[in-house]
């Protein structure tokens, strides 16, 4: 049935430069900002068009989403009827074996996509490379989630978990113990994007989850990393008591972690201390934490692949976090600007994030004008890959220049508001 409520686009439609372009970048939220702009349709009618919610037309628009998913990338292209030659080469893309971005470091080569196809179709068929790639992929989607935040990943994500968990039929010896492994991976990191997005109760399911996969699958590293991201969780709900707890259980549950593990559960340790007010057992978990992290950085093959975040300059922003519990703005600030200014770019979302602390210690020091000028700076990348974590920290801010009568305030609160 032909859909009579939106109109018909004009036969010259896919000549316009700019959605030609847009269409050939597969920049979705680009072609659906100018399609709708040259034909004036709404949002609930292009949805309509290519089998999508207004919300998500919206979540697009806005760059809170990004079109993961091969089936509805598919979806766009025949609902806009996008001709084929945009494309590379003139071909239209193809749906692929498991969900994954589009980039060409996650292409596999042809011998192992032909061999990836059939062990998706036929789970009898898994094998040691098959998991190789799959890992790869997963460690791909770990550093894009630097970049790009939690919410456009979530969902692919979580259907490469359901083609994982699928190989497990087909498995047996080595091959079970890898995918059990590779599943409490992804659980991992979906708990840690859930956490995220201010989920809390999904986040502690996929962390309950990821335990009882790594530790069926004899992997102490990770089942310590789930009770340590426990114990991150706890902190960020200002709960220091159960954080301290399992950041012990984490650091003492598992022989054989490795040292950054060690390390990791340690300094968790020592931010329930600082947000319960104990400054001296704090800082002397921080010392001690610090000295777990220098020997790991002499072993780093000994570390779990997802540790690849942990060093010398994170351990940094995490002592501007235990100085802002303790209520030390300035040492707070020194701390946080050091290590920001050393983060890679890459790391969007934690610069944004960081960077909402900073503008926090800043205006609890007294520092109003710079406080004001570091929250302005990143008001966009708050809102697109740090929410709701940056995006609160920075209304903290602008209520705390309030209420210090700060002539600034007023200029944070309205650009807040334009968001």
């Amino acid at each position: 049935m032909v859909n009579k409520s939106a109109p018909e686009p004009a036969s010259n439609l896919w000549t316009h430069p700019r959605l030609a372009a847009a269409a050939g970048d597969e920049n979705w939220q680009q072609v659906f900002r100018v399609w709708r702009q040259l034909t004036g349709t709404s949002q609930t009618q292009l949805g309509a068009l290519v089998g999508l919610a207004q919300s998500d037309i919206s979540e697009i628009e806005r760059g809170r989403r990004c079109v993961t998913s091969t089936e509805v990338r598919q979806r766009i292209i025949e609902g806009l009827s996008i001709p084929v030659e945009l494309f590379t080469g003139g071909v239209r893309p193809t749906p692929t074996p498991v969900p994954s971005l589009r980039s060409d470091s996650l292409a596999p080569d042809p011998d192992l996509l032909d061999r990836l196809t059939k062990t998706v179709a036929s789970p009898t068929r898994v094998d040691h490379a098959t998991l190789d790639w799959l890992e790869r992929l997963l460690a791909e989607y770990r550093q894009a989630e630097d970049t790009l935040g939690s919410r456009p990943l979530i969902g692919v994500v979580r259907r490469q978990l359901g083609t994982v968990t699928d190989l497990y039929v087909g498995a047996s010896g080595e091959l079970a113990t890898r995918v059990v492994r590779l599943a409490s991976e992804h659980a991992q990191f979906l708990a840690w994007m859930a956490e995220d997005q201010g989920n809390a109760p999904a986040a502690l399911a996929w962390y309950d989850r990821s335990s009882d996969w790594a530790l069926e699958a004899l992997d102490h590293n990770m089942a310590a990393t789930a009770l340590s991201m426990k114990s991150h969780l706890a902190w960020s709900e200002g709960n220091a008591r159960r954080c301290i707890g399992l950041a012990q259980a984490a650091g003492r549950a598992y022989n054989g972690t490795s040292l950054g593990m060690q390390g990791m559960a340690v300094q968790m340790e020592a931010r329930g201390q600082a947000l319960s007010g104990d400054a001296d057992t704090a800082h002397h978990l921080l010392d001690k934490a610090q000295h777990l992290i220098n020997r790991a950085a002499e072993e780093p093959e000994n570390e779990p692949p997802w540790m690849y975040f942990y060093g010398e300059n994170w351990f940094t922003l995490q002592r501007g976090m235990a100085e802002m519990h303790l209520r030390r703005w300035n040492a707070a600030a020194d701390f946080l600007r050091t290590g920001i200014s050393a983060l890679p770019a890459q790391y969007r979302r934690d610069r944004s994030r960081y960077r909402a602390y900073l503008a926090h210690a800043l205006a609890a020091a007294g520092h109003f004008e710079e406080a004001t000028h570091a929250a302005l700076d990143f008001i966009a990348d708050a809102t697109t890959v740090s929410r709701p974590h940056a995006w609160n920290e920075l209304h903290t801010t602008a209520a705390l220049l309030l209420r210090r009568g700060a002539p600034q305030a007023r200029t944070l609160v309205d650009a807040l508001r334009d968001y």
